[in-house]
């Protein structure tokens, strides 16, 4: 059983999303919060796999309460919900440690296999989009060194580029004559030592570091 968690300040979308969840066998509501602050102290009390994070909301945002939710030790995946598809606000989720992000209005049957996707450990981005938006946010900025990154390898630091780029384990694997074992290794020993959840947060960091930039 999936156990959810609704956080938006609007008691009718609330109120929707609960509705069509209710209908899903493996998928439990199991609390509501109206704002940031009621989203982070019912996250920690309540323990759900995933919580259904609006970005804009009152008392404390989307964003912060993000990354206090990913700050504690039993730590929900987070799926923040947003009307645009590309903006500041996604992105700064995504460095906050959300693992996805859907469309308010996005078809039903995406909400719920987003909300699967994420509880199983996988990250709710088309590598396209993903990039798209971290190439303007991201992408344009002065490089940050990070010290971290001294410690990839130089195979490894060449498997970051290319999951920046948005190539899978098995494209990767491709593009270094590897087997797709092999690639999967690299991408894990990368995820540890970054001390990363997702491909998205790696992508993130290539950017932020300089190693990879926009257009290349």
């Amino acid at each position: 059983m999936i156990r959810v968690l609704l956080a938006d300040d609007q008691a009718l979308v609330r109120a929707g999303f609960r509705m069509i969840l209710r209908a899903e066998p493996d998928i439990e509501v199991v609390g509501e919060a109206g704002h940031g602050l009621e989203a982070v102290e019912l996250a920690r009390a309540l323990e759900p796999d995933v919580v259904l994070m609006d970005l804009r909301m009152p008392e404390l945002d989307g964003i912060e309460a993000t990354r206090r939710i990913i700050d504690g030790t039993d730590r929900p995946r987070v799926l923040v919900l947003t009307t645009f598809d590309l903006d500041e606000y996604v992105y700064e989720a995504l460095r906050a440690g959300a693992s996805g992000f859907l469309l308010k209005d996005a078809p039903e049957d995406q909400l719920v296999a987003g909300i699967k996707v994420v509880a199983d450990g996988g990250s709710l981005f088309a590598p396209a989009v993903t990039r798209r938006l971290i190439e303007r946010f991201a992408g344009g900025a002065p490089a940050k060194p990070l010290p971290v990154l001294s410690d990839l390898t130089a195979r490894e630091l060449e498997v970051l580029r290319l999951v920046a780029r948005g190539l899978s384990n098995a494209e990767i694997a491709n593009e270094l004559v590897v087997s797709e074992h092999t690639a999967k290794t690299h991408v894990a020993h990368i995820f540890q030592k970054l001390d990363a959840r997702d491909r998205v947060q790696v992508v993130v960091l290539a950017y932020e570091s300089g190693l990879v930039r926009a257009g290349g």
